[in-house]
């Protein structure tokens, strides 16, 4: 675009009927009055230019009510990762990595972290923004075992990246029951050897392809 263009385009997104709307909104609009300055990529692209293209109008970016928290771990076992997610059945049931639970209450996670507490160095816990990571009772364990705990960023769509991916991993398998598990022993017996083989014979493209204990 020429810079008499952009400027054209600048001034018509100021307009104050256009002050406070987005590109996908301006467009049409104008397309509604047969006039055509720009594509919505390329509205979008001078506005991003000029500072114009976010929180247009009195709109203000939502404020994070925590900064974020990073951890590196740098030995086994130093940084854990938990969440909790469906699997299909009759009875309805809570999967993690190393439990298969009837029921999604604060004990069975506050049991979970009992287990990870035995370990001599204690690690970091991560979790997402779930309701029961964050029951009181629980946050009271971790504080007791010396178990920190750890969240996803607030307002974030991905939840606990890793765990998910997991989760994905396990659901999309040939062997997996798509119509639901029979009973909780059923569900225990298929997710048992799933995880030997997620940590021991997986190839994980995260790690160059390689096995988790490699």
């Amino acid at each position: 675009m020429s810079p008499a263009e952009r400027d054209r385009l600048l001034a018509v997104a100021n307009e104050p009927r256009f002050a406070d709307m987005s590109p996908a909104r301006i467009v049409p609009m104008l397309a509604d009055e047969g006039v055509y300055l720009a594509s919505e990529s390329s509205f979008a692209r001078v506005l991003r230019a000029h500072g114009q293209n976010t929180h247009r109008g009195r709109a203000k970016a939502p404020k994070a009510t925590r900064p974020p928290t990073t951890h590196i771990a740098t030995v086994v076992c130093q940084a854990w990762s938990w969440t909790c997610t469906a699997a299909k059945s009759s009875t309805g049931r809570s999967t993690t990595p190393t439990t298969v639970t009837m029921r999604h209450v604060w004990y069975n996670a506050t049991s979970l972290a009992e287990r990870i507490a035995v370990l001599q160095t204690k690690p970091v816990l991560h979790g997402d923004n779930g309701s029961t990571l964050w029951a009181t009772t629980v946050l009271a364990m971790l504080n007791w075992l010396g178990v920190k705990p750890s969240y996803s960023r607030p307002c974030a769509s991905d939840d606990n990246a890793y765990a998910e991916s997991l989760f994905r991993t396990a659901k999309y398998r040939p062997e997996f029951p798509v119509k639901g598990f029979v009973d909780l022993h059923e569900a225990r017996a298929w997710v048992a050897p799933f995880v030997r083989r997620y940590n021991h014979d997986y190839r994980h493209s995260a790690v160059q392809v390689k096995t988790k204990r490699s």
